[in-house]
C-alpha cells in the first residue's frame, strides 16, 4: 500500500522518527492507525450512551414524566442550597 501525505504530515512523521520513538516511518503510520481506532472506539461508546439516555428521556416523555423548565431550575437551585449546607456543617 502506498500513501501520499501531505508535506506537513510527511514533517510530523520523520519528527517522529528521529525523536528515536519509532524506528522507521511505518510504525509512526501503523501507531497513528492504533490511536484513530482507539479514538472511534470511544466515540461510538460515547453516542451509545447519548442514544440510550435520549431513549430513556423519550420514554420519560411519554409516561407524562416531563417537568416543566421553571421546576427544574427550582430543583437544581434546592438542591446547590442544601449541598452548600452541608458542605459549610462538614467544613
Amino acid at each position: 500500500m502506498n500513501v501520499n501525505l501531505t508535506p506537513e504530515l510527511e514533517a510530523l512523521v520523520q519528527r517522529k522518527v528521529a525523536s528515536g520513538l519509532y524506528n522507521n516511518q511505518s510504525e509512526v503510520v501503523r501507531e497513528a492507525l492504533r490511536l484513530l481506532a482507539d479514538q472511534d472506539r470511544l466515540r461510538e461508546a460515547h453516542n451509545e450512551k447519548l442514544r440510550g439516555a435520549l431513549a430513556e428521556g423519550l420514554a420519560q416523555a411519554d409516561r407524562g414524566e416531563l417537568l416543566e423548565g421553571p421546576d427544574v431550575v427550582a430543583e437544581v437551585r434546592e438542591s446547590l442550597r442544601r449541598r452548600k449546607k452541608s458542605d459549610k456543617k462538614s467544613g
